[in-house]
């Protein structure tokens, strides 16, 4: 018999990224493994600002800074 997948849903954290432009991005994807544990936030926008510059060059519009994120499903 195989084997199950294992459960995946571990392998990134979801995200909803408020810009100050007042514009929002729900359920952006952070890899689990780029999160250090001491502190998620700073990792986390890190990640995000990081996806946001090669978002930026591939569409040749930069993003608005970022005003907050917060989690999907609650935890903070």
């Amino acid at each position: 018999m195989a084997k199950k997948k294992p459960n995946t849903s571990a392998e990134f954290v979801l995200v909803n990224v408020l810009y100050e432009d007042g514009s929002q991005r729900s359920n952006r994807k952070v890899p689990a493994s780029e999160l250090t544990g001491f502190d998620d936030e700073t990792d986390i926008q890190r990640v995000i600002e990081e996806q946001d510059r090669k978002i930026a060059e591939m569409s040749g519009q930069p993003l608005a800074p970022i005003q907050s994120i917060s989690r999907v499903g609650g935890r903070r």
